[in-house]
């Protein structure tokens, strides 16, 4: 009889899981060949896990990714390229320990920012801050920001996370301030953290983006030297949308 009033005080202390897996016991048949040592460690799995959970799903939201993908979702059946081994782990997450670099590359529509997001959302379910930017976008605000003269501190703010996602790099060529600002970005992070830069081009081609060579070196240097190369090949993946019924939810994988 002392479940409901002690479930209400656990949820007044902000214990909710825990409130609602006593709950749970006091109702379950079974719960009696259970020792109180191994209830109390289902109790307090439910609210550590819950605490996680929580956790892990704000940092999924800080890290504003483009769409919605996770390690499970990946699709290795079509033959794309994917080493199934060597993803399970960048899953894993060592690689941001390392403070190693991925590059993704392939044709438009075979999945390189759906895969680019299932790592990142691996890496928030370990507990690394991450942020994703489209680098299109991502000039115009370092333009905006150097007008109001805050530039550096929007490279200091990408410099801190652990994780950094830069989407279609190379989709429009590197200016010479561009590519200094990328430069200086690049080299407060190099062995302090880890970027994921995807790209329609193959990584032998990324110098000709950039309108200086010597700015081109220096940022090639710190990123493509200690980087998991993943080249993907393969059809678009949209054309399998192509024919989805509408109002249907098909979700895309990679």
């Amino acid at each position: 009889m002392l479940s409901t009033p002690t479930a209400e005080r656990l949820r007044q202390m902000g214990l909710g899981a825990l409130a609602a897996a006593w709950q749970a016991q006091t109702v379950d048949p079974a719960i009696g060949a259970l020792s109180c040592e191994d209830r109390w460690g289902l109790l307090v799995d439910a609210e550590w896990m819950a605490r996680m959970n929580r956790r892990t799903q704000r940092r999924v939201q800080s890290a504003h990714f483009r769409l919605s993908a996770t390690p499970e979702d990946v699709d290795y059946t079509p033959p794309r390229g994917l080493d199934r081994p060597l993803l399970a782990r960048l899953f894993q997450g060592a690689w941001i320990l390392e403070h190693h670099n991925i590059l993704i590359t392939g044709p438009t529509g075979v999945g390189k920012t759906f895969l680019a997001t299932a790592i990142g959302l691996a890496a928030c379910r370990q507990g690394f801050h991450v942020q994703y930017h489209r680098i299109p976008q991502l000039l115009e605000d370092w333009a905006l920001a150097q007008a109001d003269g805050h530039s550096r501190d929007l490279i200091r703010q990408l410099a801190h996370y652990p994780v950094l996602i830069l989407d279609d790099w190379g989709l429009t060529p590197l200016s010479a301030a561009e590519s200094r600002d990328l430069l200086e970005l690049f080299d407060a992070r190099y062995g302090q953290a880890s970027t994921i830069l995807t790209s329609q081009l193959p990584v032998e081609q990324w110098h000709g983006v950039m309108a200086e060579a010597m700015l081109a070196d220096a940022i090639l240097d710190r990123v493509v030297h200690n980087a998991y190369d993943l080249a993907l090949q393969g059809e678009s993946l949209r054309k399998h949308l192509s024919t989805t019924v509408p109002g249907s939810t098909t979700k895309m994988t990679t």
